[in-house]
């Protein structure tokens, strides 16, 4: 039986759409005597079935109930232990680990189909090709090495944009969200301005409203859903159009997309096939809208009147130096301090996992669920947390100070090999190392340690990340997000932009402050601006 099933079989209480409270409250009272198997109270049940559908406009669509409202009804989310290293167990899968409700906006159908092009977000390792080969062949358009060359002059446009003088001392966020797709469309397709339809913002805005709000029974986020939805085909479509440009040679400067990269290394296409790069140019909606919680985080840390006066210290300091220079270390000042940012702020909160019933493996027996006949579908997922493990004592002497020196003294993943790991107890490497050599010219490989982190080499020289489960705003092990670096990159160039135009921010004392979606979970006041001290 599945979830349609579930909806007639849910009308008796009233889930439904078109079934009164008051129907409700008598279907309760009659059934207060009642008990089902298990010792089920099926009054609570119901009374429980009555109280939800309250929350349900009687105008949304039948369709998107039942494909969205009961899903997330019956969807439980686990928050799971932090790790004591920087790996998350094969038997918590990336595998369809979205909840169900939020499938509709990724496909037509409302439901997952692989064969129309699939992320590695939501890839069990099992399905990536030998040795995490499609996270390689992803990482391979972000490695650091690009980002100068072909990367960084998109961002510095979409910088003097933001701050461009005649938006100073006006709030800042909805205008960064009006910039905002036109860099991330510039760096994935190299399509920009008007070249970009209305069609397209409107889906990547409505995808990041409902991450924002969450709650699939609030109009806002059944609107934005509902439009996703309408110009899903047209978006795909017009994705597809720019990533043949860019395979038959049309596309100018193609070579400054991460789709060049993609279609370069992705072989024969097994395991990164051209549905797969439409679909990741639209995933990545998910990954990117991070970065606007982002920038309102560092904004509100190094805000004139509101800030964090130990971060403004720290900022002062770095960029008095000489932050651009390594000194033999494994990271710039500057670097140092976004990787301290990110510690602190969070973004992404948490790494989601499906797991399968464990019950028939223990000596608990078949699932209360089977064994009640309940064989509508529902949900479990649990996240490993980020935040609280970057926090966490057990990590750090200083968990709560920010102090950007910390990384200078935890493993790299260049350094996380047979020999370390055994001194730290483990009889052998969790992974194999393994290198992905590129073939779009480069001589660039994509490595991994000793905990599955993938991580380039180019011309032999390791360009590694923090493998210390202390750092974990992108993830762990061969989860960790391929953006990390890039993104890390774009901030830096931000902060640069900020200390040589000298941008002070503030926080402005408006009465009724705009709403404004930032990034998944946030929705924030848009109560900040900046602006060029004299």
């Amino acid at each position: 039986m599945e979830r349609r099933e579930f909806l007639k079989s849910a009308a008796a209480v009233g889930l439904t759409a078109g079934t009164s409270a008051a129907g409700i409250a008598g279907a309760a009272v009659a059934e207060a005597q009642t008990t089902g198997p298990g010792g089920i109270n099926l009054a609570d049940a119901a009374a429980a079935l009555a109280q939800f559908r309250k929350t349900i406009p009687a105008n949304f669509d039948r369709t998107y109930v039942e494909n969205v409202i009961v899903p997330f009804f019956m969807t439980s989310l686990y928050e799971g232990e932090r790790p004591l290293l920087p790996m998350i167990d094969l038997n918590f899968t990336k595998e369809m680990a979205l909840p169900y409700h939020l499938w509709g906006m990724l496909y037509e159908d409302w439901k997952p189909a692989p064969d129309e092009g699939v992320t590695v977000f939501l890839q069990g390792l099992e399905k990536r090709g030998d040795n995490n080969l499609r996270k390689r062949i992803y990482f391979s358009a972000v490695t650091p090495d690009l980002y100068g060359p072909m990367y960084q002059a998109k961002v510095a446009s979409f910088l003097d944009q933001l701050v461009a003088p005649q938006f100073a001392g006006k709030p800042f966020m909805r205008h960064y969200l009006d910039y905002y797709w036109q860099v991330y469309w510039d760096l994935h397709l190299g399509v920009k301005g008007a070249d970009i339809p209305k069609e397209v913002i409107q889906v990547g805005e409505g995808f990041n409203t409902v991450l924002a709000y969450r709650n699939p029974t609030l109009p806002v986020f059944y609107e934005n859903y509902m439009t996703v939805r309408k110009n899903l085909p047209f978006l795909k479509q017009w994705i597809d159009k720019h990533v043949e440009d860019i395979v038959a040679g049309r596309a100018a400067n193609a070579e400054k997309t991460m789709v060049w990269y993609w279609l370069k290394n992705a072989g024969n296409g097994e395991h990164f096939s051209k549905k797969d790069i439409v679909f990741e140019c639209f995933h990545n909606f998910v990954a990117f809208s991070q970065w606007g919680n982002s920038i309102f985080g560092i904004m509100s840390r190094l805000s004139e009147n509101s800030g964090d006066a130990e971060i403004r210290a720290s900022f002062q300091k770095t960029m008095s130096g000489d932050y651009d220079n390594a000194n033999g270390a494994p990271y710039t000042p500057l670097e140092l301090f976004v990787m301290e940012l990110f510690r602190v702020i969070s973004p992404n909160g948490g790494s989601l996992s499906s797991f399968d019933d464990a019950h028939e493996q223990t000596f608990f027996g078949e699932s209360p669920h089977t064994q009640l006949g309940l064989t509508f579908a529902r949900g479990n997922y649990i996240s490993t947390p980020h935040t609280s493990t970057s926090f966490s004592p057990v990590h750090w002497t200083n968990p709560n100070q920010f102090d950007p020196a910390r990384y200078l003294s935890v493993p790299t993943s260049a350094e996380i090999d047979e020999e370390r790991t055994r001194k730290i107890g483990l009889a052998k490497c969790p992974f194999d190392k393994t290198t992905f050599q590129v073939e779009d010219g480069r001589k660039v490989g994509l490595t991994n340690s000793g905990f599955g982190t993938v991580f380039g080499v180019a011309d032999g020289k390791p360009m590694p990340v923090c493998d210390y489960a202390g750092f974990a705003p992108f993830g762990f092990s061969y989860r960790r997000c391929p953006g990390e670096q890039l993104t890390i990159q774009v901030f830096e160039d931000f902060l640069r932009k900020v200390w040589h135009d000298k941008i002070v921010f503030q926080k402005l004392d408006l009465p009724n402050p705009g709403r404004v979606p930032v990034g998944p979970s946030a929705v924030v006041d848009d109560n900040l601006a900046f602006r060029r001290s004299s």
